[in-house]
């Protein structure tokens, strides 16, 4: 099958930036002129991750995995080498160019015709939700009457409408061309009586449509609300919200309603806010809470937890005030705490949630509700044990055990140690006696807690992860890399026979030394393209990103230069002696070109070839 042009490629990687590309994945900050973030592959506290704007590459030193921004959209989000062509195309809007007798449909993959799929019916149902009939008529006054949201915030968030019927949405679907197994995958329609509109089951009739986006604001999914123009013979009549099932490109536990928006707006001084669901962030984003985020009707989970820490690790959970919003707090408290997420609690009244507070007191509601804000271990306590000050002893000991069921989650001893601290001056116990309970009930657990709730990171299991070895090679590859015009007189001095070409060090610097020899040096930025071996990629990002401070190039390059050729000779001189004396029992008549060898070696050993001296 024809493929995308390779010329089609490098324009794509020219023109798109590799700080675009991973900005809408990790948070990065400025270092130097690079910069860094928290990996996006493992779970750590320390920033390891580091992108190159003029190189156009990054490298995750947890995970030893680097390479562009083609290899990071197939790391981040597991797509096959065109799948990440064509998503990095479509999300910047560069045209691609593909062999001939190709049409770009053909190339496409089910996970960007699902992309395609959800961006259009959206658009269907937001028309729907504008159109100038009966039924826009009504969305719109429910919208702004029933729901009190102004026009503006629909429009913002595509908000739309699916009609009683939905023949009509068939017919665009069928007419536009998405295969079958499109309509099949997403998940929106019920194929099984064939293609024909007036045929097809609709999973959404008569409802108000959400888009569910992910946090490059992609529409994934959608969440369809009840109204009275939902249909009698609906399955799934009864349920007030109904979502997408789950598809290839949509898995409700691993993102969050309006992570899109919310993590633009995110900062020290602006946490996050959790709500409970998507009519609850969109009001409180309408009213200035920009940093609002909701689970898709499930509890939060550790991949949820882990995309919020990618951008700022501090939360406030604003759920509903009834007794399953409380209890929904209390489950994330423990695997936020794994994750060393700072969370804080603003609880809500009996019967208060955040949408119907917001409608009726707009921002101004935002002050008073800071106001409640409570610290992770308070709220965790009231919950437990909301008459403190009435309790027994042993029902205090009871109250700390449940605590202390959930401070074992924290990832470090430090953490622990001051969350228990702060038990004990919230049930009135003695510190010292809390810590010595915490550390009996640690030693009881049968499995510890910390290890248990922890995800392990693994950082040597993989082959891209070798640890760095200091080699000779390695020295003078990134001199090459960095130092370029000495790199071209290195090139001019070694002789490839003196290169160790089994290391990855060797052989990339035996293809650097190549190119230079042959006038094919275009740059380090050209040199990460012509690298297939991720193990190569890594170490030419390692070189980049660990570039050493140089105080004498020149005088590193001879140093290199002479150990290297030292190293050589040594090794060939141990196995012609031998070879002599093999020979010289047999007469050898080939012993004058080994001794002339021989003399060779020793030659250059004693007087090693330097930077502007010619090559031996």
């Amino acid at each position: 099958m024809p493929g995308i042009k390779a010329s089609s490629i490098r324009d794509l990687k020219d023109r798109i930036g590799i700080y675009d590309v991973v900005s809408r994945e990790v948070s990065l900050k400025k270092s130097g002129s690079n910069y860094k973030g928290l990996s996006p592959f493992n779970n750590e506290k320390t920033p390891s991750f580091y992108v190159s704007p003029d190189k156009g590459i990054y490298k995750c030193f947890s995970s030893g995995k680097a390479g562009d921004i083609i290899s990071f959209a197939m790391e981040t989000e597991r797509l096959s080498f065109v799948e990440a062509v064509e998503a990095l195309a479509q999300r910047f809007g560069f045209e691609l160019e593909y062999e001939a007798g190709g049409r770009p449909r053909e190339d496409r993959s089910l996970r960007q015709d699902l992309f395609e799929l959800h961006e259009f019916v959206a658009d269907y149902y937001n028309e729907a939700f504008n159109a100038q009939d009966e039924g826009g008529d009504w969305i719109r006054d429910y919208w702004t009457q029933s729901r009190q949201f102004n026009l503006s915030v629909a429009e913002e968030f595509k908000i739309g409408f699916a009609p009683v019927s939905g023949a009509e949405l068939g017919r665009r679907v069928v007419k536009h061309g998405f295969s079958k197994e499109t309509l099949e995958a997403c998940g929106l329609f019920y194929t099984r009586r064939g293609l024909r509109p007036e045929s097809m089951g609709y999973r959404f009739r008569g409802r108000l449509m959400i888009p569910i986006r992910d946090h490059q604001g992609r529409i994934t999914a959608f969440t369809a609300r009840q109204l009275e123009l939902t249909p009698d013979n609906d399955p799934s009549k009864e349920a007030k919200y109904v979502n997408s099932p789950e598809t290839p490109i949509f898995n409700k536990g691993s993102l969050l309603f309006n992570m899109d928006r919310a993590r633009m707006e995110v900062g020290p001084d602006i946490p996050f806010v959790m709500v409970e669901g998507q009519l609850d962030a969109i009001r409180c984003w309408s009213v200035g809470l920009k940093g609002a985020v909701a689970p898709q009707g499930t509890g939060i989970t550790e991949s949820q937890l882990r995309l919020i820490k990618r951008y700022e690790p501090k939360i406030r959970c604003l759920l509903d005030g009834d007794r399953a919003g409380q209890q929904a707090a209390l489950r994330m408290l423990p695997i936020a705490l794994a994750q060393s997420v700072e969370v804080t609690f603003i609880p809500l009244n009996e019967g208060e949630d955040p949408d119907d507070l917001f409608r009726d007191n707009g921002s101004a509601a935002i002050a008073n509700l800071l106001e409640r804000e409570t610290e992770a271990i308070a709220f965790a306590t009231a919950s437990i044990a909301p008459d403190k000050k009435k309790l027994t002893p042993q029902a205090k000991a009871k109250a700390a055990r449940e605590l202390f069921q959930i401070i074992a989650k924290a990832d470090t001893d430090t953490a622990q140690l001051e969350f228990v601290k702060l038990v004990a001056d919230e049930l009135n116990i003695d510190q010292n006696a809390a810590i010595l309970d915490f550390q009996r009930f640690s030693r009881g657990q049968t499995t510890p807690l910390k290890s248990a709730s922890k995800p392990e990171t693994v950082v040597q299991s993989e082959p891209s992860a070798r640890k760095s070895v200091h080699t000779l090679e390695r020295d003078l590859l990134g001199l090459c890399i960095n130092e370029e015009v000495i790199g071209a007189k290195i090139a001019h001095i070694i002789d490839e026979r003196w290169i160790d070409k089994q290391s990855p060090e060797g052989q990339l610097l035996n293809q650097v030394l190549n190119d230079f020899l042959h006038d094919m040096w275009n740059g380090a930025d050209s040199l990460n393209d012509q690298l297939e071996e991720s193990e190569l990629k890594s170490l030419f990002a390692d070189l980049i990103f660990q570039k050493p401070e140089y105080d004498n190039p020149t005088r590193l390059a001879n140093e290199s230069i002479r150990r290297l050729v030292t190293k050589f000779a040594d090794q060939k001189i141990k196995k012609i002696k031998l070879e002599i004396a093999r020979k010289q029992s047999e007469q050898d008549p080939a012993l004058i070109s080994l001794f002339d060898e021989l003399i060779n070696l020793q030659k250059i050993k004693g007087a090693p070839p330097q930077l502007g001296t010619p090559k031996f």
